[in-house]
């Protein structure tokens, strides 16, 4: 589709927000505010930006642990988010979870998950239910390459194929997993191949162009929604920083990033769209995501410490 004037702002707008709340997350971390491991999807945001407008509210998300784009863009507060990353009680997941436990029932933001390939499994789990509730809901499940080499993969994919479950696989593919390249992890890199073992449709998509993303994700999602069977999406992207913040990135070279870069989705999209969108467009956005972000690390900062009597709330033992 070509975006009309709002949808392309809209598509920025989302784009550029999860990209200055990622940059904020990295100083951060520098700043020993966050601990933990960190994983920002300064690369990505395309594919976030254009699968997640195409989900009711209704609808399921389940994360990876490169989450921060989807909690946003599914609604969770920048506020929530930041508070979770500083540990802070305020945060959407009471500051227990941080950067790769990201959660929302309001949202129906089943988190990202700190195992690789562990959100498949729940997202089938959801999926299921809403099948046997006859909710009419669709469960988006995300997932980097690597995922695609672990045994949930294909235990997942088995089973939503083999009880028609509506479950919508996003393979979010940056080449790189956390630090082997596609081609030395699969014996097959064209990862959306491997959805016909188990007779789910799948579709190959450039993940760094968010209107090809958009038109994907929304004939995907109605697909599912209406056959209730499962589709597998892949979208071809890149992440422009290190697998984590720990990551001395020495698997690839700065010319290949350098190279990717070039292909910077925001700025793309931006030049593509010039004519459409003004300058004053993409400032007036950008003050937005600023005073957005700065908002929401102030609040994280006044946010509290979850109590030391409350620490075995919610905490079962058998």
């Amino acid at each position: 589709m070509t975006p009309t004037r709002d949808q392309a702002l809209a598509m920025l707008r989302a784009m550029i927000r999860i990209r200055r709340l990622e940059e904020r997350c990295a100083e951060d971390y520098v700043a020993a505010k966050i601990r933990g491991f960190l994983h920002v999807y300064i690369g990505e945001e395309a594919v976030a930006a254009g699968v997640i407008p195409a989900l009711r509210p209704t609808d399921a998300v389940v994360g990876t642990y490169r989450e921060h784009g989807h909690a946003l863009l599914r609604g969770i507060p920048a506020e929530a988010i930041m508070a979770e990353m500083y540990g802070k009680a305020g945060g959407c997941s009471h500051g227990r979870g941080g950067s790769m436990h990201l959660f929302s029932r309001e949202h129906r933001f089943f988190g990202g998950n700190a195992i690789v390939a562990g959100g498949l499994p729940i997202g089938v789990g959801l999926a299921l239910a809403d099948k046997m509730r006859a909710t009419g809901a669709v469960t988006c499940v995300f997932f980097g390459d690597g995922a695609v080499a672990e045994g949930e993969f294909h235990e997942s994919m088995n089973l939503a194929s083999l009880w028609r479950l509506p479950v919508l696989f996003v393979c979010e593919n940056n080449r790189y997993a956390m630090g082997t390249a596609l081609e030395r992890e699969h014996a097959e890199p064209e990862l959306h191949k491997k959805a016909a073992v188990h007779r789910i449709g799948a579709e190959l998509v450039d993940g760094m162009d968010v209107v090809a993303v958009s038109d994907a994700a929304s004939q995907a999602v109605e697909r599912v929604r209406e056959t209730g069977a499962p589709w597998f999406l892949e979208c071809a992207t890149y992440r422009f920083r290190a697998h984590s913040m720990f990551d001395p990135e020495l698997y690839r070279t700065k010319a290949e990033v350098a190279a990717w870069r070039e292909r910077d989705p925001i700025a793309t999209f931006a030049r593509r769209m010039d004519g459409v969108v003004t300058a004053a467009d993409l400032a007036a956005i950008e003050t937005a995501a600023a005073d957005e972000i700065v908002k929401a690390c102030a609040f994280a900062e006044a946010s509290p410490l979850e109590p030391v009597e409350d620490l075995l709330r919610d905490v079962r033992a058998s």
